[in-house]
């Protein structure tokens, strides 16, 4: 039996790994992108790379990596000795992406709150928006703490690098 045309145990995982992505509300090539990238050993890939790996347009590579980079979670550095940029994920990825998002929460509790100031909080709509404003303060906290014993688990337990 030739093993010749049954596909890599990494584009698999990849696939899988951005057909996740993709039902959680990521574009379909970013997961695409950022997937290959999460698997490839060094965790930087050039663009003709990625176009290869994923029988993928230079075209879609562009337009994946320009939004993972506006998202933050990717970003693009010069190959040593060339002139081609090689996209490369963050060293501590997941924990940058919640940062960022906190930092989201953080604009939309002020917006909320000065909602709920403006609709009045006798109001049953500045009470909703009041609450909502209180439960982005409470995500926040526990999102800081969270990822305080993340690093603190990682640093006991370090298995990678």
């Amino acid at each position: 039996m030739s093993m010749e045309n049954e596909e890599p145990p990494a584009n698999r995982f990849v696939e899988r790994f951005a057909a996740e992505l993709t039902e959680a509300g990521m574009q379909r090539m970013a997961s695409r992108v950022f997937a290959a990238l999460l698997a490839s050993e060094s965790g930087a890939l050039t663009s003709a790379e990625l176009s290869e790996r994923l029988r993928i347009s230079p075209a879609a590579v562009s337009g994946a990596v320009r939004y993972l980079n506006q998202v933050g979670m990717v970003g693009r550095e010069r190959e040593p000795g060339s002139r081609r940029d090689r996209y490369v994920l963050h060293n501590e990825l997941w924990y940058e992406t919640f940062t960022r998002r906190d930092q989201v929460l953080s604009r939309w509790e002020t917006v909320l709150r000065d909602g709920a100031e403006t609709l009045g909080p006798d109001s049953a709509a500045g009470a909703r928006v009041a609450e909502t404003a209180e439960f982005f303060a409470f995500l926040q906290k526990e999102m800081h703490e969270l990822l305080d014993r993340w690093r603190e688990y990682r640093a006991a337990n370090r298995r990678i690098g």
